[in-house]
């Protein structure tokens, strides 16, 4: 695998795996009442955030989690219930509503509404919602593979993780034409079938911790239903 070849295969994994695009109704539904540069600076923040995620990541590896004594599988299952209850709230009929509270705000409370959003976005949307367990995983196994490169390929790597930072950012600044597409009702009907999607990722993570942290507990085939041709399981988690 030459330098190049790294680095896009590491974007695709990443893109495949935050899934910008599938994520921009429950960005718009999360942004209901902001204005144009509201919701762009809210995005501006949350790609940010991603960009400094993976990459802490990226250096960290499973440094941080070792130290804390908490494993990958701890960390998919606190993530499939933090995704859990989001999902059920995506189902209920005030999700949309319990974000439509600064339409009619002054300069002021405006600034306060970015940044009460964005610290309510932070979790559970930028993580784990598009940081998950699986893309943390992903960059610590790039990460490893790039040292191979040395320098180049440690560049190149931060080089994948800011590209997908960008199109995360692209894809929620289109929020507007996407919203304008589906209407009020159709992103109403998105936002309910994505919060049951999520509630069924969110029972896949549970299944999946658990069947790594245990021996026999969990049927292979229910924690990672979907294998590669070469029998090894295939990633099924954001």
């Amino acid at each position: 695998m030459i330098h190049w070849d790294f680095a896009v295969n590491f974007f695709v994994a990443l893109f495949a795996l935050l899934d910008p695009v599938g994520n921009v109704p429950v960005f718009a539904a999360s942004t209901v009442g902001a204005s144009g540069r509201e919701r762009a600076q809210i995005a501006f923040v949350i790609s940010l955030f991603v960009f400094g995620f993976l990459t802490f990541f990226y250096f960290s590896g499973l440094g941080l989690l070792t130290f804390f004594g908490i494993s990958l599988p701890a960390f998919r299952i606190a993530g499939g219930v933090i995704l859990f209850v989001l999902g059920l709230k995506m189902i209920g009929d005030d999700f949309t509503a319990a974000f439509a509270d600064a339409a009619e705000a002054t300069a002021d409370d405006k600034r306060t509404y970015v940044r009460r959003r964005v610290e309510q976005m932070i979790v559970p949307f930028a993580m784990p919602l598009l940081i998950g367990p699986g893309a943390i995983s992903t960059v610590i196994i790039y990460a490893s593979q790039a040292k191979q490169y040395g320098l180049p390929g440690t560049a190149l790597g931060i080089g994948a993780i800011a590209a997908v930072s960008i199109a995360t950012l692209l894809s929620f600044l289109a929020t507007p034409l996407i919203s304008k597409l589906l209407g009020k009702i159709g992103l109403s009907i998105i936002v309910r079938v994505l919060g049951l999607i999520l509630c069924a990722m969110a029972v896949q993570f549970l299944l999946a911790g658990i069947a790594d942290s245990t021996h026999g507990l969990i049927r292979p085939e229910a924690a990672a239903p979907y294998a590669t041709p070469s029998g090894s399981a295939a990633p099924v988690t954001p």
